[in-house]
């Protein structure tokens, strides 16, 4: 979601990533989401009710740390003289590894936009879904990549490539058997090409038509292919009206996703993969045709960060909290835009393996 500073946003998914990994053998571990301008003395109430039911458990072992992951809870949540402007979400349970061994945690985040969801659940692992929608980027596009005898179908999310589908045709190659007249085997081809086109058709319409937050299709492919399963009746109109564009590619299958969304930058101008491709590409441009106006590494983007040469600093995603906090503190005393990127995507993996920080000067600087 783009209201949710970069910063924040990352953080929340490290803290849902490390709610994930917690598990039990047992429903012991307790999730409790206040939205929104709901009374936190309610929830603390229901909780000691809770508590109260809990003695009810038969194993003795369950029993104590569901009481004791309720008490460190209302502990917690006493802290509060109100609920959070944005609510707050508080998970409690007992994290040990090894049964018989008492390791009561409690964590709790105020969300970075309003919680409007209230629950209570005692389960075997944390309830993390409210606050996975919030991060998650609730728009996409369709991406369809084919040639006559391959397709591939998939959604990019934000700067994720999800692929959905793939699907096979049986047109024969290009060599036909003996025997075969040239008329014929071109027939076979011709039916087996429009049975593909027909197949790719309705999958488009099974995953697109109805699908939520859907921004557009683009359609890629070697050749000829694309033009021909576009122009021809093999998509229903609701589906076709959807797509926004026709893309030239060299590659089918993974590459082709990627190429594809390499070549739609302008009409992905908008998306936030598109920025950081571009942000990324202007350093990687300067780092190898005008390497004095770049430099990377996080000793060298802090000493030009405090000089006050830096233009844009760039992080990824995978960075230390801690680093980019005091980094996003000194560029905002500079005026400094400060981009965080995700691993995601090629570009964002090159930055990784440079180091994961990386500046975009304001003038060169002498080596």
């Amino acid at each position: 979601m783009s209201a949710i500073n970069p910063l924040k946003r990352r953080q929340l998914k490290k803290f849902i990533g490390n709610l994930k990994e917690k598990r039990r053998r047992h429903t012991e571990l307790i999730s409790v989401y206040v939205p929104v301008g709901y009374d936190i003395v309610k929830v603390i109430q229901q909780l000691a009710q809770e508590q109260g039911t809990a003695s009810n458990i038969k194993s003795s072992s369950t029993r104590k740390n569901v009481q004791d992951a309720l008490e460190r809870m209302i502990q917690h949540l006493r802290i509060y003289k109100k609920t959070p402007e944005n609510g707050v979400a508080v998970f409690s349970g007992n994290i040990a590894e090894r049964e018989g061994i008492s390791d009561v945690q409690v964590y709790a985040v105020e969300p970075p936009v309003p919680l409007n969801q209230r629950l209570y659940r005692c389960d075997k692992e944390f309830v993390t879904e409210p606050l996975e929608d919030m991060i998650e980027d609730k728009n996409a596009y369709g991406l369809v990549v084919m040639d006559r005898r391959d397709a591939i179908i998939a959604l990019l999310k934000g700067k994720r490539i999800v692929p959905l589908l793939k699907t096979h045709s049986e047109v024969p190659g290009k060599f036909r058997a003996g025997g075969q007249s040239a008329q014929r085997f071109a027939r076979l081809r011709e039916g087996a090409a429009k049975d593909h086109y027909r197949k790719v058709g309705e999958y488009m319409k099974e995953k697109f038509l109805n699908m939520e937050g859907l921004k557009g299709i683009i359609v890629g492919g070697p050749g000829t292919t694309k033009n021909e399963f576009v122009d021809g009746n093999n998509i229903t109109d609701q589906v076709k009206r959807k797509i926004i564009g026709i893309k030239d590619l060299s590659y089918t299958d993974e590459f082709g996703l990627q190429e594809l969304v390499d070549k739609s930058q302008d009409l992905l101008s908008e998306e936030e993969i598109a920025d950081e491709k571009k942000i990324l590409n202007e350093f990687f441009n300067h780092l190898a045709k005008n390497p004095a106006k770049v430099v990377y590494g996080l000793k060298d983007v802090e000493t030009q960060l405090s000089a006050g040469t830096v233009e844009t600093v760039i992080v990824s995603e995978t960075a230390d909290d801690d680093i980019i906090e005091r980094l996003e503190s000194e560029a905002e005393s500079f005026g400094t835009t400060l981009a965080i990127v995700s691993n995601e995507t090629r570009e964002g993996k090159q930055l990784e393996d440079i180091g994961k920080f990386a500046a975009i000067l304001r003038f060169e600087i002498a080596e």
